[in-house]
């Protein structure tokens, strides 16, 4: 199989200049920057585009540079460890309604109704994106269209037990990278905590929906519900190669605690257990590493099998697209609440 290459480009120079403007100049010999061919699994999957170049010593990203303008007055710094902590700040995170049961007859799980409240006043996803439109500059636009055309939640990632709060970060930075919304975290007994580097993550948890569960049960029951079949990740007899498995099938794929592994009783409670073949003399990947390595496995059989990892319908993406547009800053909440209090101004007067 041929490895799969990450392409560099550049862009936004325009855009670029008027962000940050080089103290020194250029070398000519490194506008742009070629990444040799990755080891890949056995499927081939584009990893992406990267808008890169140098100054001076230090690649910059265009595209990143676009996000950090656009989000610059955003003043939310919450780090992992504190959102995971306090659950109410995860539930913040979510902004338009979701349902908390499987919609009967529904064959596919999405959480969200095509419903925002504030107030006394309702919107739906259409006019929350022609509401903020003006506000969001057209390369965010265009980078948040993107994404939702490749999202999906026919698999999701499950983290049981992490105390490492570094592990938790990069497993959700890769998670958001490889088009997975959803990701649940299965709280731990040991009180023993790690300090989290907000960096690692990149800020992933912000356009991810992460859920809090009390335990394997609680977590693995309502995932049966949404249709999820539980993968967990366990070297033993019984274990699958994750290459040997159907990946177009929704799947929970569960990681576990650093040095315990998965708990006895998620692996009793899984539908499945799964590995990935090892070939050196050690027998066990870094949790966030096996993490990434299992969702791009993932992502690589679905987009082997189905033409496309994102699978959301048309209504699901336009909810999912206003959802993103909720999450940009945090002046945008106020925007559509001021937008609400109008509407609801004008049908009183109306009345």
């Amino acid at each position: 199989m041929s490895a799969c290459k990450t392409l560099a480009r550049t862009s936004f120079f325009s855009l670029e200049s008027k962000i940050r403007r080089p103290r020194r100049a250029l070398h000519s010999n490194s506008s742009a920057l070629s990444f040799a061919s990755l080891p890949s699994s056995p499927l081939r999957f584009p990893l992406g585009l990267l808008g890169l170049r140098f100054n001076g010593t230090q690649p910059y990203c265009a595209e990143a540079a676009v996000d950090r303008l656009d989000d610059s007055g955003d003043s939310s710094e919450d780090t992992v460890e504190e959102l995971l902590s306090k659950g109410d700040r995860i539930e913040r995170l979510m902004k338009m309604d979701r349902r908390l049961e499987p919609e009967q007859g529904r064959t596919r799980w999405f959480p969200y109704l095509d419903l925002f409240r504030s107030g006394t006043a309702s919107l739906r996803s259409e006019e929350i994106i022609a509401a903020l439109d003006s506000y969001i500059l057209e390369a965010r636009k265009e980078r948040i269209r993107r994404v939702v055309e490749n999202r999906s939640y026919s698999v999701c990632l499950v983290v049981e037990g992490l105390t490492d709060y570094g592990n938790v970060s990069a497993a959700l930075r890769s998670a958001d990278a490889l088009g997975i919304q959803s990701v649940h975290v299965i709280s731990s007994d040991n009180r023993k905590r790690y300090r989290d580097n907000r960096h690692v993550s990149m800020g992933a948890e912000k356009w991810l929906d992460i859920e809090l569960w009390n335990s394997p049960m609680q977590c693995f029951t309502a995932l049966r519900k949404r249709g999820y079949r539980i993968a967990t990740t366990h070297l033993g007899n019984d274990s699958v190669s994750v290459y040997e498995l159907d990946w177009s099938c929704p799947t929970a794929i569960v990681v576990g605690n650093e040095h315990m592994g998965i708990s006895d009783d998620a692996l009793q409670l899984s539908d499945l257990h799964c590995s990935i073949p090892m070939k050196g003399m050690v027998d066990s990947f870094n949790v966030s590493v096996a993490a990434g390595i299992l969702m791009h496995h993932a992502v690589c059989d679905r987009v082997s099998r189905l033409g496309r990892h994102g699978d959301l319908t048309p209504e699901e993406s336009q909810i999912l697209h206003a959802e993103f547009f909720l999450r940009h800053r945090e002046s945008t909440i106020s925007i559509i609440h001021e937008y609400a209090k109008r509407k609801v101004d004008k049908f009183a007067r109306k009345v």
